[in-house]
């Protein structure tokens, strides 16, 4: 049995590619490498956490590369965690996310569907609350008012997953992911730019006055909550079934900042700015499913976290901090 990953190079990927490999797992992974943030970050990441997988460089929307992928490694699951991410470059760069993450995700379902895969297990985000969201938030709320495109195409793949498992009966679990973060994290997020700036003693740009409240989640325990649902494909019919994966427990930004100054042995230089489009004020998971479901149950604070963020930026940044 062979486990596909997609995104094998991103933080989360390569993160779930060891885990998987550190249980005898056959993993094959592919990622496409894009310069949405430095490819070398990325390559380094795989050379440090899963250098003995085999990672192919392929991009979802290369149908007839990912159909001979397919039919080359005859996957029984897919992990796909592979999209284009960030919500403010969807303002400036629409067309990267419907490439990436409404066709590249329709032809993944397309080779599941016909290739007889068990259970693809797919990334979505805390994002597709939008303007719904209540805290905490739970599966239950609705999801039709996202606060930006890619908001929107998480929602549109949750939509999409459950149409291919009711009409083809794909076993499907989609899993919302609440801001993670840990060594080798994206630099775009704010526990590693923060942590950066701070470090080299740069100012960092505190948005809505820093009157935010987020829902940091530590690699190791997503990770957990990836595997756990992969080993519990959904039995309702149809087959196809969400989660939040998150911490449940929001922490204010003045907080956040507050672990990052001690880890780092200095202050931050805070210039305070307004809320930015299609942010949202406040994130917070309702677990109570994943747990029923596959005992999913975060355990690592900020506290505990934050200060392995400030050291490993420390140590691989160095002088680029």
């Amino acid at each position: 049995m062979t486990i596909l990953v997609t995104g094998a190079a991103g933080f989360i990927g390569s993160y779930v590619c060891r885990a998987l490999r550190a249980r005898g797992q056959a993993v094959v992974g592919l990622d496409n490498y894009n310069d949405y943030y430095e490819p070398q970050l990325k390559r380094d990441r795989v050379a440090a956490l899963c250098a003995d997988v085999d990672i192919r460089a392929l991009d979802l929307g290369d149908r007839d590369g990912l159909a001979a992928l397919f039919d080359e490694v005859a996957p029984t699951q897919v992990i796909h965690l592979a999209a284009q991410a960030g919500v403010r470059y969807s303002l400036t760069h629409p067309h990267a996310y419907v490439d990436s993450n409404l066709v590249g995700f329709v032809n993944l379902l397309e080779l599941c569907r016909h290739r007889g895969v068990q259970h693809l297990v797919y990334a979505s985000s805390s994002s597709v609350y939008g303007d719904s969201a209540v805290a905490p938030f739970s599966e239950d709320q609705r999801v039709d008012r996202p606060r930006s495109l890619y908001a929107a195409t998480k929602a549109a793949n949750e939509l999409m997953a459950h149409t291919y498992a009711h009409l083809y009966g794909l076993h499907a679990t989609g899993l919302r992911f609440f801001t993670v973060y840990g060594p080798w994290g994206r630099p775009d997020m704010a526990p590693l730019l923060f942590s950066r700036a701070v470090l080299a003693g740069r100012p960092i740009e505190v948005f809505n006055h820093g009157r935010m409240r987020r829902d940091f989640t530590w690699i190791d325990d997503i990770v957990a909550g990836v595997l756990g649902a992969l080993a519990h494909p959904a039995q309702d019919d149809p087959p196809h079934r969400v989660f939040n994966l998150g911490n449940h427990t929001p922490v204010e930004l003045e907080r956040f900042i507050g672990v990052i100054e001690a880890a780092a042995g200095q202050p931050a230089e805070k210039v305070y700015k307004p809320m930015q489009p299609g942010d949202m004020v406040e994130t917070m998971a309702d677990t109570a499913r994943a747990k029923a479901a596959f005992g999913f149950e975060p355990t690592t604070s900020i506290e505990t976290g934050l200060p392995q963020v400030v050291a490993w930026c420390r140590e691989y940044f160095g002088a680029r901090a």
